[in-house]
């Protein structure tokens, strides 16, 4: 039995767009660095697996499984995989 909790990917897919945003999962292997991104909308991203390190306005933080973040629009980030496994997480944009 896991005690990890687990992360409905439809369910989370359904909540975001009924608030206007997008779903889908990116996969990165350990190490990878995302950094310095800026998007002209907003953005949620969720971890569904690993550990990931998400940096933005001069401060780190890790988000737990199942944790949803908000990246607010022309918000510089900077997103690691600081685990030694691969790392799952949903992300989505606000429509327009």
């Amino acid at each position: 039995m896991s005690t990890a909790k687990e992360v409905d990917r439809e369910k989370v897919a359904k909540e975001w767009q009924a608030r206007g945003f997008s779903c889908d999962l990116w996969v990165d292997p350990p190490g990878q660095v995302w950094e310095d991104y800026v998007h002209s909308t907003d953005e949620l991203l969720m971890l569904m697996e690993g550990k990931l390190e998400l940096e933005m306005q001069g401060k780190a933080f890790r988000p737990a499984i199942g944790e949803e973040v908000l990246i607010p629009a022309n918000t510089s980030h900077t997103v690691r995989n600081v685990g030694g496994t691969t790392a799952r997480w949903l992300y989505g944009y606000k429509a327009r």
